[in-house]
């Protein structure tokens, strides 16, 4: 059985809670934007998405098949390539966030693997964020309520002891 996390490290774990739930967040929109920029690539449609150049502010641009593949007509800045690369280096931010929540909370590796494959399968991270967030407040508030519990046993029984008064 796992060592359970230390109060001292509630705090912690609170502030790498809400770190985690907004990584998590970013990561499941730039997932799913990713997604959709490969549909519009990969599929009979065979276009990227592309801000300024010669097709105007937002304009799709054909891809085509080349020596190397497939090649994007487009001039300008190609959003598709920004939202590859964006996800792209944002998922190692969401590891971190995942590894730092996993390792306060002490879980073993296999809720590791679950919480960073919530970057790479649609939607995931959307629910695992709601399910760890449920799980470590509800996990910390009994952690607390036990612990002022006890706390307070303790400290009622000292006040329960009789004294002789001797004048």
């Amino acid at each position: 059985m796992p060592r359970a996390p230390k109060l001292a490290s509630f705090p912690a774990i609170r502030g790498a809670l809400k770190f985690y739930q907004v990584c998590s967040v970013i990561t499941g929109v730039g997932l799913l934007l990713l997604c959709a920029e490969m549909v519009l690539k990969y599929t009979p449609l065979r276009v990227e998405l592309f801000l300024g150049g010669s097709g105007g502010f937002l304009w799709f641009a054909p891809v085509v098949e080349g020596v190397d593949g497939l090649v994007s007509t487009g001039d300008g800045l190609n959003l598709s390539l920004g939202i590859l690369v964006v996800h792209g280096w944002f998922y190692v931010v969401y590891l971190f966030a995942c590894f730092r929540m996993w390792s306060l909370m002490r879980w073993n590796i296999v809720r590791l693997a679950t919480l960073a494959a919530g970057g790479v399968i649609p939607f995931l991270s959307f629910f695992m964020e709601a399910r760890v967030g449920r799980e470590v407040k509800t996990y910390l508030d009994e952690r607390e309520a036990a612990e002022h519990h006890t706390r307070s046993e303790h400290s009622s029984l000292t006040h329960a002891i009789p004294t002789e008064n001797k004048r």
